[in-house]
């Protein structure tokens, strides 16, 4: 059988690849595909820790089955179509979640979200800083695993919104080049009571930095890097 394999981050700049076809007996195991890889690119062997598989737009575990045509992806840890946005997800509910290119416009959302029982709005803006530890930064740029960086924000909200007393939760990440000063993730809550709308904003913003697959690469003057960061403690590596 002959499966999709995509690669993200700083285990694409390992493998040197994008995307690649691989063929398996049938009955394969996804592990198997972590492993093909690994042998061929040792450092992957020294990342195993830290890598997460998916296996068609959905976390999964080693042992999962293959089979024809799936779509498998290999991720590092996280460090976010048409008009302003490439994917977007818009709840019956009113939440809404999406990724975009362009720069967000956190008033704009609020004004979407915001309705004649609340009495609180929240807004979290993550903003590009000019420097990391001291190193000045030129800009950030991001990438993600597209289809299900916002199936998992869409997930993270819905569970948020269940758990708090909110009305409404929107959550949305910017791809490619964020300049110095522009906000690179905009998380906003909206509740009758401003107590509900401050705990959701932040647990929106925590869950989104180790959960949904996004990364970070910063350009300094003197070179570039990864921003390595670490997944979830509920999410399956790969070994």
């Amino acid at each position: 059988m002959r499966i999709k394999v995509l690669f993200f981050g700083l285990v694409r700049d390992v493998v040197g690849l994008r995307e690649d076809s691989l063929d398996l007996p049938n009955g394969g195991r996804l592990g198997e595909v972590f492993e093909h890889y690994a042998a061929r690119f040792p450092r992957l062997q020294e990342m195993s820790g830290s890598i997460v598989l998916a296996l068609n737009q959905q976390f999964s575990t080693p042992s999962a089955p293959l089979a024809e045509g799936d779509e498998v992806a290999l991720l590092p840890p996280v460090s976010g179509g048409s008009g302003p946005y490439t994917h977007q997800i818009a709840e019956p509910a009113g939440h809404f979640f999406a990724l975009t290119r362009q720069t967000i416009d956190s008033s704009a959302l609020s004004r979407g979200l915001l309705q004649g029982v609340d009495g609180a709005m929240v807004t979290f803006d993550g903003v590009t800083r000019n420097n990391t530890k001291g190193r000045a930064t030129r800009y950030l740029d991001y990438e993600c695993y597209e289809p299900m960086a916002v199936k998992t924000m869409a997930e993270i909200g819905r569970e948020i919104a269940a758990t708090h007393a909110i009305s409404r939760i929107a959550m949305v990440h910017r791809l490619g080049r964020v300049d110095i000063g522009e906000a690179s993730v905009v998380v906003i809550a909206t509740s009758p009571h401003r107590r509900a709308a401050f705990d959701a904003a932040l647990e929106g913003i925590n869950r989104l930095k180790r959960t949904v697959p996004v990364w970070k690469k910063e350009h300094f003057a003197d070179g570039e890097v990864w921003v390595e960061g670490e997944w979830d403690d509920s999410i399956v590596k790969a070994r």
